[in-house]
């Protein structure tokens, strides 16, 4: 391999930045850049540079002999033939050909070759960033993000993409552009076979199985099997929205929301079902609709064994067992399992009717309302008795209608016990019981417990004789 410098590995402070980390960060920093100098030698690497010593001059403490400047190497690898300064180095070095990873981490189950692999993937749990770039400020918790941040600054964009001609920064950002091309998915979940098209991927999909949910949130408390839905969440508590769009400039907390949003301008639709052909703008759409074609239910409750389409879906269901009603009305006080109905609850006491009528100027509060309403211009009645034929335009009426077949009565009376095939005939009855009489004549202000008699006590005064 080609020779590389101490500073090709390390990051300077400057001696302000240096000035403000406590011991304890200084200490670190040099732990970390030790490991990863004695790992980068032991995987083959040269590191010169006069100024190693002052680096490491630790390392004398620590016992190491100086055979860098001598060259000597006698402790030899017997499988490749390659040679090490050191005994440890030549023990890491070792791993490369037995896949040990003696060096597990204590939060996850996750375990490394190297120590210096696990106190990188440490900072993952800690959020340490001790990497820190000169240009921008911006911190990361391991030097190779560093260096791929730091192609930002200076658009070097080595690898380009034979096929659309796009360039980019790191040659893994390339593969996994590549596979938009040829649709390729090589990374497979070993417990339910579904494919990804990056291996990063199948590790956050496979905490879907274990319910691993390793970021948590300082401020709730709330847990996320993904960093980037950790820091997209953090932001409904700073109320940061960074992405706009710049046609209507409408803010984002994320970038993949600005994306999709920005779809709606350019009605770009790039998720295509390979069945039908229908497509989608957003691809979490599609492998939903894909679902009516495979009938596939992926999420289980633990309790009572329903499956559900959607995660979405099985985490309101659950609210059925433990009877959590997170959404609360501010002007009634009234409690909601489900988001939606929470929202059309609202409606309630805002007036609002989104739902027009495109034949006449009726608005209606809900959709399935709006849908009804609809049949009494088409005639359209699609609900039919399967006992006597009979169809009517809305369900609920079919399944008062049925109970003239069974003779079901649920209604009954609290204070007789008589029973009644509809809600409203039990109203009317318990009227014989508390004597009220909401029908008032308006010409003599004579009231009647039941609208028909109302009815025919209004022609006494009109005279009408309509039999």
């Amino acid at each position: 391999m080609d020779a590389m410098t101490f500073n090709d590995v390390h990051v300077d402070f400057t001696s302000e930045e240096w000035a403000l980390l406590d011991r304890s960060q200084k200490g670190l920093y040099k732990d970390v850049m030790l490991e990863t100098y004695w790992n980068l030698t032991a995987i083959g690497y040269s590191l010169e540079d006069h100024n190693i010593e002052e680096h490491f001059q630790s390392s004398r403490r620590h016992g190491r002999p100086e055979r860098s400047h001598t060259e000597e190497k006698p402790y030899e690898d017997m499988k490749c033939g390659e040679a090490f300064a050191h005994r440890s180095s030549l023990r890491a070095h070792e791993r490369t050909h037995t896949g040990e990873k003696p060096y597990g981490c204590n939060q996850c189950d996750k375990a490394f070759a190297y120590h210096s692999s696990l106190r990188i993937h440490e900072r993952t749990h800690t959020g340490d960033k001790l990497y820190k770039c000169i240009q921008c400020g911006k911190a990361f918790s391991d030097q190779n993000t560093l260096q791929r941040h730091k192609r930002t600054h200076s658009e070097e964009k080595l690898y380009e993409c034979n096929q659309c001609g796009k360039a980019f920064a790191c040659h893994n950002i390339l593969q996994n552009h590549e596979r938009t091309h040829t649709g390729k998915k090589t990374y497979k979940c070993n417990k339910c076979d579904k494919a990804f098209t990056q291996r990063y991927y199948v590790r956050i999909h496979k905490r879907t199985h274990t319910g691993e949910k390793p970021y948590k949130c300082n401020q709730c408390g709330k847990s996320f099997a993904c960093l980037s839905s950790l820091r997209v969440h953090e932001r409904t508590h700073t109320r940061e929205k960074p992405y706009k769009c710049n046609q209507c400039s409408k803010d984002f907390a994320s970038q993949s929301h600005l994306k999709r949003h920005e779809r709606i301008h350019t009605g770009e639709k790039p998720y295509e079902c390979n069945q039908c052909g229908k497509a989608f703008s957003i691809q979490d759409t599609l492998r939903v609709h894909e679902r009516t074609h495979t009938g596939e239910k992926p999420f289980e409750c633990n309790q009572c064994g329903k499956t559900f389409k959607l995660h979405s879906q099985l985490r309101i269901h659950k609210r059925v067992h433990t009877g959590e009603k997170p959404h609360e009305c501010d002007q009634c006080g009234k409690t909601f399992a489900c988001p939606s109905s929470f929202q059309k609850h609202k409606r309630i006491h805002s007036g609002e009717k989104p739902y027009g009528c495109n034949q006449c100027d009726k608005a209606f509060a809900y959709h399935s309302s709006l849908r009804i309403h609809e049949r009494t211009h088409t005639g359209e009645k699609p609900f039919k008795c399967n006992q006597c034929g009979k169809i009517f335009s809305q369900p609920n009426s079919l399944r008062i209608h049925k109970r003239t077949h069974t003779g079901e009565k649920p209604y009954e009376c609290n204070q007789c016990g008589k029973a009644f095939p509809y809600d409203s005939s039990l109203r009317v009855h318990e009227r014989t019981h508390t004597g009220v009489k909401p029908y008032e004549c308006n010409q003599c202000g004579k009231a009647f417990g039941y609208h028909s008699h109302l009815q025919r006590h209004e022609r006494t005064h009109t005279g009408q004789k309509p039999y």
